[in-house]
């Protein structure tokens, strides 16, 4: 049967987002001109493409939603979120639109953004260590995630790389590097944490980690294409920016129709990977090619 993947998106977006309206606090809770700033660039209309991912895993796993993984799903959109109010800011990509609207630190300075992305980093920890799971799963998880984020082969390292190789000519490893550590490693942990909510056993993470791996870049590289092919008002932020800094991109060294070969490959390899779950990975094979045949 074929997946209305947008209705997936739709209801597993609004599961996520009553669990951020939970766990960020109201906008009245001093200080109150962080939590407005927390707010602001959370709830400024993201897809929860990461919640949604973890969600499914989950399903693919145990055959249902697992109770309670849209507080995990909430967890990984504070860490995303964060992770785009610092990349926006003046010292990195310097934007001043995310989601069509004014990034944070147009809104509210510079330096309450900065806090704001700290405080949902450090928010974000404290959902994870409550999770409704058992204790292992719940100090697994934390450890996998926390490694997603960090320098080695993660978030934060991808992001030093990125600002590092502007200005300098490309080459397939550095982009191969920067895509898997700043924008996949994310996606990737989004998948293995649902999963291992779930109940995963290793032969599970080893799958899920392979799935999650490809999707990732195969996301970041439709990704790098939209940037050169879509204007700010499809993108929701500032179209052409990679090539106006020089960024390292898959298409600055292969090309926009190589890198939609490329997209469009490595999601039929990691949907190899789910096989042995059959039909209930159907939803996570959905998700996973939206990431690479939406416009924006």
């Amino acid at each position: 049967m074929k997946v209305d993947v947008k209705s997936l998106i739709q209801e597993g977006a609004a599961l996520t987002d009553q669990a951020l309206e939970e766990l960020i606090p109201a906008l009245g809770t001093v200080p109150a001109s962080i939590h407005g700033a927390m707010r602001h660039s959370t709830f400024a209309g993201g897809k929860r493409l990461r919640p949604v991912l973890a969600m499914q895993a989950g399903i693919t796993l145990a055959g249902a939603l697992p109770a309670g993984i849209e507080r995990l799903g909430a967890a990984l959109e504070m860490l995303h979120t964060y992770s785009l109010i610092h990349d926006d800011l003046p010292a990195l990509d310097n934007d001043d639109l995310r989601r069509g609207k004014p990034t944070c630190h147009v809104a509210f300075g510079e330096a309450i953004a900065i806090l704001a992305g700290d405080a949902l980093q450090t928010r974000a920890f404290e959902v994870l260590a409550g999770l409704d799971a058992p204790p292992a799963a719940t100090v697994q998880i934390i450890g996998l995630i926390a490694n997603a984020v960090g320098t080695v082969e993660g978030m934060i390292g991808g992001q030093v790389l990125d600002i590092e190789s502007e200005h300098q000519k490309p080459t397939a490893e550095l982009v191969e590097a920067i895509h898997r550590a700043k924008t996949g490693a994310l996606i990737r942990v989004s998948v293995v944490a649902g999963g291992v909510y779930a109940g995963a056993s290793a032969e599970d993470v080893a799958r899920l980690d392979t799935f999650g791996r490809k999707a990732g870049l195969a996301f970041q590289i439709a990704d790098d294409v939209l940037d050169m092919t879509a204007d700010s008002a499809t993108l929701g932020k500032t179209a052409g920016k990679d090539l106006a800094t020089e960024k390292a991109t898959w298409p600055a060294v292969f090309g926009i129709e190589q890198s939609e070969r490329d997209a469009a490959r490595l999601i039929e390899e990691a949907f190899a990977a789910l096989e042995p779950y059959g039909s209930r990975a159907d939803g996570l094979k959905a998700v996973a090619r939206y990431l690479v045949e939406r416009k924006n």
